[in-house]
């Protein structure tokens, strides 16, 4: 395969068509089992037959610019506008790019049984605001300060693992000195300080991507105009403790059922998220059922010679 000196490759341009490449690199093309060609820097002509197909694709499939929800939903737009690519003529040929494709599949190789990892591997340690560093960025995690952490930095999201296991997830951030905080990591730390909740920068994180509802704010300012500032964000960081373990979701939909039954009890909160109950109305008996039930009636107790004890009449 051809490329340009793209720096995830070549690390440094040597005499003729001689490049020193990453280590990384090597273990890719390694793995699928091709071999890579460098062009001429400064020589575009070159590649000119990549940079065609490349505005033509542009043109065709990102002229205007895709809308997606995620990036999960761009790869299948950009997945049904290569298919549909198969359908175009090239020039004068007289074979469509899919059956050529076709064509061109049975001289390939075989890929290989087992994938590839992408991920680029560091060792970092967990600074005093329990983030680790990496590729000019700052992204919260649950261990403490000077644990050493391993970090898996992938094209779109960051992993961080300890002990075989993965502790945190972040999308990645291609911005230079962010601080990338998750709200969840900081739940413990907000036991012992909660008086940092308000105004702390992991929440306001959550709630530019939408992830603290009004419903919680609402929640909130109830518990602590009930119990106290104090106590009533203790109550609530308990609440998104619970979060936590059995999902935030679960956690929104008791909230806002709570709060419409008129209630802002966190014990009331807790058990309609541990003991959800169905949201089909409970089933009248029909109405000659109701008259069976006559028979149940007993008549109202006498209660005179009651009162006479309570005047301590004989």
């Amino acid at each position: 395969m051809r490329y340009d000196n793209l720096g995830s490759a070549v690390k440094k341009i040597l005499r003729g068509y001689t490049r020193d490449e990453h280590t990384r690199f090597v273990a890719f093309r390694s793995h699928w089992q091709f071999t890579a060609e460098f062009c001429t820097p400064a020589q575009p002509q070159e590649k000119g037959g990549v940079e065609g197909e490349v505005g033509i694709f542009r043109r065709n499939h990102l002229v205007p610019i895709p809308q997606a929800e995620d990036l999960a939903g761009l790869n299948r737009l950009l997945f049904g506008a290569c298919q549909e690519d198969q359908l175009r003529l090239v020039g004068e040929r007289t074979q469509r790019v899919g059956e050529m494709l076709l064509l061109e599949r049975a001289h390939l190789l075989p890929l290989p049984t087992e994938g590839f990892d992408l991920s680029e591997v560091r060792s970092c340690v967990v600074d005093a605001q329990g983030c680790v560093k990496t590729h000019t960025n700052w992204y919260s995690t649950p261990l403490r300060a000077g644990t050493r952490a391993e970090v898996r930095v992938l094209p779109s999201v960051v992993e961080v693992w300890q002990g075989g296991k993965q502790v945190a997830w972040h999308e990645r951030s291609y911005a230079r000195s962010e601080q990338i905080l998750n709200l969840e990591h900081y739940l413990d730390v907000l036991e012992r300080k909660p008086g940092a909740l308000p105004g702390s920068k992991p929440l306001q994180q959550w709630r530019e991507r939408g992830l603290w509802p009004p419903s919680f704010d609402q929640l909130f300012a109830h518990l602590q105009q009930r119990n106290g500032k104090q106590a009533g964000t203790r109550a609530m960081v308990d609440l998104l403790q619970l979060g936590r373990s059995h999902g935030y979701a679960p956690l929104r939909q008791a909230v806002e059922k709570a709060l419409s039954l008129g209630c802002s009890d966190a014990s009331a909160i807790r058990y309609l998220l541990l003991h959800p109950t169905p949201d089909t109305p409970a089933q009248s008996l029909p109405l000659e059922a109701l008259g069976a039930l006559g028979r149940y009636e007993r008549p109202l107790p006498e209660m005179g010679g009651y009162d006479l004890l309570l005047e301590g009449r004989p």
